[in-house]
């Protein structure tokens, strides 16, 4: 079972998506499933909306969630009248949304609800810790399309990786990209107690800068790494020991170093987490090759891989064989199909 993955385990976990209709949805009605079989009091939120019929850019049909009753659940006050459960509203928060204000419910006759919820990393925090302090055992985080952030380990301790057939109709891609996100979500931390708290001052001021083996700190006076690889790389140094960057890491910054300087390779390029990276299963092999370090100051504790076999425009693979080959290329993290079952 998924839950026993999780259960007495974890307390606050997310479930995010490769890409839309990568079987999040799926993941989260089996985990709701679970819960209410073992009586746990569940707590659900998203960080998009999910829930609905028929999904409101494809205009294809959805997975409805289902909850039963003592669920806790995180909505607004325009879509709580679209389910058919029936809640008890426990709170309103002072956040809103386009879909209305941000409430936090408890079922008491089960049904289908749709649920939403804030967009900032630190709503979703106090939310979740809300929704333990009314009585949840356990709160699962649906992330948003193509928002990988609630997996970020300052949200949840915990993640859940949906991937499948959505992302392409050669398998070989979807595994590569599979592996690929798995990577990143486990990038070696920065170990050193001296060096992570250098570091996660310096991030949570959002400066970029660059420290040398002295544990010196040398900040770059740009608001963002986006267009400033170069004056990164120039700012290099033979001394130097981290490149610190608080934002996204993407293809045109480490081209920009590439192009400035080759110190690069003695240097060890820190980000938060690995939903900060937005580079391309090529082009990471590519700059890993060129000789760049990446590390993070937190890595995602990542649970569990769910498999969806069928994608939306009709095609689909072969369910047991997208999950042997899945398992043959990563061993050490659990890989489930939630529909057909089994590990």
């Amino acid at each position: 079972m998924l839950l026993d993955y999780i259960y007495n385990k974890y307390k606050i976990i997310s479930i995010v998506g490769m890409a839309k209709n990568s079987g999040k949805t799926v993941a989260l009605n089996h985990l709701i499933q679970e819960s209410m079989k073992g009586d746990i009091k569940l707590g659900i939120m998203s960080t998009g909306r999910d829930g609905e019929s028929i999904d409101l850019v494809t205009e294809g049909e959805k997975p409805k969630i289902f909850v039963g009753e003592s669920t806790f659940i995180v909505t607004t006050t325009e879509l709580l009248p679209l389910g058919d459960a029936t809640v008890e509203i426990m709170g309103i928060t002072n956040y809103r949304t386009p879909l209305g204000e941000i409430l936090i419910g408890r079922v008491r006759a089960g049904g289908q609800i749709q649920i939403s919820g804030p967009q900032t990393l630190k709503e979703i925090k106090e939310i979740a810790n809300l929704m333990l302090n009314l009585g949840a055992e356990l709160v699962i985080i649906d992330g948003a399309l193509d928002r990988r952030s609630a997996a970020t380990p300052s949200i949840s301790q915990a993640t859940i990786l949906s991937t499948g057939a959505v992302l392409s109709r050669d398998m070989n891609k979807v595994i590569e990209e599979t592996i690929h996100i798995t990577n990143l979500f486990n990038l070696s931390p920065i170990e050193d107690e001296n060096t992570r708290k250098i570091i996660e001052e310096t991030i949570k001021n959002n400066q970029i800068a660059i420290i040398d083996g002295e544990l010196n700190l040398t900040p770059i006076h740009m608001k963002t790494a986006l267009n400033s690889g170069h004056i990164i790389g120039e700012s290099i140094k033979d001394n130097s020991k981290y490149i610190l960057i608080p934002g996204s890491l993407v293809k045109n910054t480490l081209e920009d170093i590439i192009r400035s300087t080759n110190k690069y390779r003695n240097v060890d390029i820190v980000v938060t987490d690995g939903t900060k990276i937005f580079i391309s299963p090529k082009d990471w092999l590519k700059f890993m090759r060129y000789g760049f370090r990446v590390k993070v100051l937190n890595p995602i504790n990542l649970i569990a891989i769910t498999l969806n076999p069928y994608a939306p425009q009709g095609y689909y693979f072969d369910p047991k064989e997208l999950s042997d080959r899945m398992k043959y290329y990563i061993k050490d993290i659990p890989v489930l199909d939630v529909v057909l079952g089994g590990e």
